[in-house]
């Protein structure tokens, strides 16, 4: 965990009764500070919502950037994060004041990290950005991020050794196992990886079946549950719960989507967030 998490404060002229809560300056005994942004240019410059595209590089030296949004100022974020996308790595939390969920759910779509409701609790903003930092999420410090991913490999070889293209994606993975690492530690750190490693992970694996006396049905099988969990549990984290919202968006009949909820003994209520 990061003693002192630096960020950069954006607020449009509409968002700007949050600014009390956001003034610039050191929190926390120093662990967490504030540093006003976009100052420098008029309020005109300021509003076309290219900021974060335009200033990427500059909002490296942050661990994150802070956005006031409210119900006045909810399209400005719309095109500050809609112009960002692909151009800034610096990961974008909203601190945000009276809006709904199907408000919240668009924003991260278009690349908000996280939000964090008002009044604001400085406790929350550190904490929530410190596991954007664990998560990888930011690109300002990558040699602390990437020190912290354990090397993956299959602790159960395969029965037969492999050939050509999968010996060689075997041997990215090569290197001391991982105590306690599990399949959902994998999992969980699934967005962290790369090409090369999902590749040798899904090579080792499906060998591992077909060398086994596991079915390719069988096999097949274990991947589609695991997909359908995961992708049930993100579109209710999505829609804060909302089990109608979550269905329409993920385009089944809410009676499907209902079914694998109870398949999977998944609780929506933990999505929920209290107001």
């Amino acid at each position: 965990m990061r003693e002192q998490i630096d960020c950069a404060v954006l607020l449009s002229g509409a968002g700007r009764q949050l600014w009390p809560q956001l003034a610039a300056g050191d929190y926390l005994n120093g662990r967490l500070v504030l540093h006003a942004a976009g100052h420098e240019l008029t309020d005109q410059q300021f509003e076309t919502g290219s900021y974060l595209r335009d200033q990427a590089m500059a909002l490296r030296r942050f661990d994150a950037c802070i956005v006031a949004v409210t119900v006045s100022s909810l399209s400005w974020c719309r095109r500050l994060l809609s112009a960002a996308q692909g151009a800034t790595s610096t990961p974008v939390v909203a601190i945000v004041h009276d809006l709904k969920a199907a408000a919240i759910n668009d924003l991260m779509t278009l690349g908000l990290a996280d939000f964090v409701r008002s009044p604001v609790c400085y406790d929350e903003i550190r904490a929530r950005i410190n596991q954007l930092l664990m998560r990888g999420l930011s690109a300002s410090y990558p040699a602390d991020t990437a020190s912290m991913r354990p090397v993956m490999r299959i602790s159960e070889p395969a029965q037969r050794p492999l050939s050509g293209r999968n010996a060689q994606l075997s041997g990215v993975v090569a290197g001391p196992v991982v105590s306690g690492l599990s399949e959902q530690d994998i999992c969980d750190t699934i967005l962290q990886r790369t090409g090369l490693e999902l590749d040798a992970y899904a090579v080792a694996t499906a060998a591992r079946s077909a060398t086994s006396k596991e079915s390719f049905r069988a096999a097949k099988g274990k991947v589609i549950e695991r997909f359908e969990r995961a992708y049930i549990a993100a579109a209710l984290g999505r829609c804060s719960g909302n089990i109608a919202m979550a269905a329409r968006a993920a385009q089944k009949h809410r009676r499907a989507f209902w079914a694998l909820m109870r398949k999977y003994q998944i609780d929506a209520s933990l999505y929920r967030i209290e107001t």
